[in-house]
């Protein structure tokens, strides 16, 4: 068997053709389902978000793989494959197990580090396990996969310093405060960068976020999604000495804050300190603001330094990432050698048990005097006999099994045992099993999705990233 994924993501594709392939939630049980028929998949995850579809399978034979998930695409999505096939990329054996090492940690991400993506992968694997879509492989390797991105953030500080502008903000604030409990922010204009910045602050405890705008509606808007207040634009001008933060990211062309303004609000503040961040471009805030008494006033030239500085301490945490995958790529690629091993292990074990048993029903036939405390006492003597004299090369073909040459290895053992027969056995119930619906597998215990608020820039934008993808040789399907 072997483990393939092929996919597309923001590298790939633009939005226009990302939004074509996305999954809705209601239906991925049904896309899964789908899946699962394709033709040589064994097992199936997808993951979709709006940065990425992935589609990773186990399949039975490499040869026309790409073939067959392209076609599940083109059916599914009702997309004619030469409109997509040229943003697609394919990843088998290592190199896909090392790709979904990589996202699980967030080193795929447009954001270096993020860990909204880890709960994603979680969610995506136990919804495919809940709906039979997983086997042995598939719960192995997403299961190691969610503990290896858990391990990344814990183990490391990759998650800790903001990235983006609007969180640099917010956690520029917590850095002159402390804290935000008990403050009052006031957010000036209500686009897409304010809205990112309210939300950020919701999550941070402050006790009330105003929030004005030229247009009151859309003030209303914003200010309803995070319990916020509106307000117009004359409002919050009169409200400035209230408020201990103001972040502003308005569309004029002109200061919408002038330093007199400013200074009459400081009057009636008792020296209570005013920050002020501008993340606008032209400028909100005049700058002679920032030389009032008790006014700390920031601009986007700041933060963007702060975003840097943040972003080489993640480029450097990313590194030690990189050398926990390569372990854990190591432990998998172990785990997959014992799976050759065990049918062998057990064959063996049950031909032990076997003439164990036909001796002793030999024995106890040609000496019926035998009361039942002698026979269980000759039962567990000669059952110990067994046990020790299979108990070295049980031991030594697991060594093989992990060896270069395992796979001959395990060949020339079972055929020194006389265990082809057995195995062969084996081999076909297990095709008969395989025709039957699959069982249920065990759920996973993993620890709940903890997302950094950070913003996800548009494709046009370059993309946060210590190294690119292609660093994994893509094959061309």
């Amino acid at each position: 068997m072997h483990i393939v994924v092929v996919g597309l993501n923001y590298r790939t594709a633009p939005v226009e053709v990302r939004e074509r392939f996305s999954f809705a939630d209601k239906d991925m049980p049904q896309a899964l389902q789908e899946l699962m028929r394709t033709k040589s998949v064994l097992e199936g995850v997808i993951i979709a978000t709006c940065n990425r579809t992935e589609i990773y399978v186990v399949v039975d034979r490499l040869h026309m793989c790409g073939y067959f998930i392209r076609s599940f695409m083109e059916r599914w999505f009702g997309v004619p494959r030469e409109e997509f096939t040229r943003h697609l990329y394919m990843y088998e054996e290592e190199q896909a197990i090392r790709h979904l090492f990589r996202v699980a940690c967030g080193l795929d991400s447009m954001v270096l580090g993020e860990t909204q993506i880890l709960g994603q992968v979680r969610n995506a694997f136990l919804l495919s396990q809940q709906e039979k879509g997983t086997g042995t492989w598939f719960n192995q390797l997403f299961k190691q996969a969610v503990t290896l991105g858990k391990r990344a953030h814990s183990e490391t500080t990759i998650g800790e310093s903001a990235v983006s502008i609007s969180y640099a903000a917010v956690e520029l604030g917590k850095r002159i405060f402390g804290s935000f409990q008990g403050k009052r922010v006031l957010i000036l204009g209500a686009g897409k960068m304010s809205e990112l910045t309210a939300k950020h602050l919701s999550g941070a405890g402050t006790e009330e976020v105003l929030v004005a705008n030229r247009t009151f509606a859309r003030a209303q808007e914003l200010a309803a999604k995070f319990g916020g207040v509106p307000c117009t634009m004359q409002e919050a001008l009169q409200r400035l000495e209230e408020v201990d933060i103001l972040i502003s990211s308005t569309g004029a062309e002109g200061y919408v804050i002038t330093s007199s303004q400013v200074a009459r609000s400081m009057q009636h503040r008792q020296d209570r300190p005013l920050f002020m961040i501008d993340i606008a471009v032209p400028r909100d805030i005049d700058p002679a603001i920032g030389e009032l008494e008790q006014v700390f006033l920031y601009d986007i030239d700041d933060l963007e330094g702060i975003v840097e500085s943040n972003m080489e301490m993640r480029r450097a945490e990313a590194v030690k990432i990189e050398a926990m995958i390569e372990e854990d790529m190591e432990a998998f690629g172990g785990w997959l050698h014992t799976l050759g091993v065990k049918p062998v292990i057990r064959a063996l074990q049950e031909k032990g048990s076997d003439i164990h048993s036909a001796t002793l029903d030999s024995l106890f036939n040609k000496l019926p005097e035998l009361d039942e405390r002698q026979r269980k006492v000759i039962r567990r003597l000669t059952k110990s006999i067994i046990n020790q004299m299979l108990h070295d090369p049980i031991n030594r073909v697991k060594e093989l099994a992990g060896e270069q040459q395992g796979p001959e290895a395990l060949d020339l053992f079972a055929h020194i045992f006389a265990l082809e027969d057995r195995l062969a056995e084996e081999h076909a119930a297990a095709l008969v099993e395989e025709e039957a619906p699959p069982g249920e597998f065990p759920e996973i215990p993993v620890a709940e999705n903890n997302p950094e608020l950070a913003d996800t820039p548009s494709v046009a934008a370059s993309p946060v990233s210590y190294q690119s993808e292609p660093s994994l040789p893509m094959v061309n399907i």
